[in-house]
C-alpha cells in the first residue's frame, strides 16, 4: 500500500492478548504503510518483565509508565509527520485512552483468535517472557474496542499476510 501524497501517514497501534500475533503483523503493517515500527515489549521495565516471567501479571501502577512511553513514541511520530506502529496489548479502554491522549488520531487494531489458537501460538514462542499461563489473565482483562474508539476489529486467525490485507482494507473504508 503506497501512501497516498499529502495524506498524513498514520499511527497505528495493535491490540489484543499474547500470542495473538500483534508483533507479526504490527511488522508486516509497518513495512506496507512505509512508516517506523517499535516493539512495546521494548519499552517495559527490567523489574515488570521478571514479574510476567514469574507468570505474575502487572498492575496498573506497572503498566502507567510502559503505557506513557509508547505514548510519547507515538506522539514523536506523530508530530514528525512519519507515523508508525507499534503492537500492544492496550487490553483495558483506559490503557487506551492514555495512548491516545498523548497521540489523538491513533488508530486501535483488534485482532482476535481462537482461545486455542493463542494458545498453540503462546506454546510455539521461544524466548519471550509472557508465559502461556497468563493468557487466562489477558483474556479476563480484555475489554473490546467500543463503539467511539477510532479503530477496528480483525481476525487474527489467517495467514499474517492475509491478516494485514483486510487490516489495510478495513483501515482504507474506516478512513475513506
Amino acid at each position: 500500500m503506497r501512501r497516498e501524497p499529502g495524506r498524513r501517514p498514520p499511527c497505528v497501534v495493535v491490540i489484543g492478548v499474547a500470542g495473538v500475533g500483534k508483533t507479526t503483523v504490527a511488522r508486516l503493517l509497518s513495512g506496507r504503510l512505509e512508516v517506523p515500527f517499535a516493539e512495546a515489549d521494548d519499552f517495559h521495565s527490567p523489574r515488570s518483565i521478571a514479574k510476567m516471567s514469574a507468570g505474575v501479571p502487572l498492575t496498573d501502577a506497572d503498566r502507567q509508565s510502559w503505557l506513557e512511553s509508547i505514548g510519547d513514541w507515538l506522539r514523536e511520530r506523530d508530530e514528525a509527520a512519519t507515523g508508525g506502529v507499534v503492537p500492544c496489548s492496550a487490553l483495558r479502554r483506559r490503557y487506551r485512552d492514555t495512548l491516545r491522549s498523548a497521540c489523538p488520531d491513533a488508530f486501535f487494531v483488534h485482532l482476535t483468535a481462537d482461545h486455542e489458537v493463542v494458545g498453540r501460538r503462546l506454546g510455539g514462542r521461544a524466548g519471550h517472557f509472557m508465559p502461556r499461563t497468563l493468557l487466562e489473565s489477558q483474556e479476563e482483562t480484555l475489554e473490546p474496542l467500543e463503539p467511539d474508539e477510532r479503530g477496528i476489529t480483525v481476525d487474527a486467525g489467517p495467514a499474517p499476510e492475509a491478516v494485514v490485507e483486510a487490516v489495510l482494507a478495513r483501515m482504507a473504508g474506516a478512513d475513506g
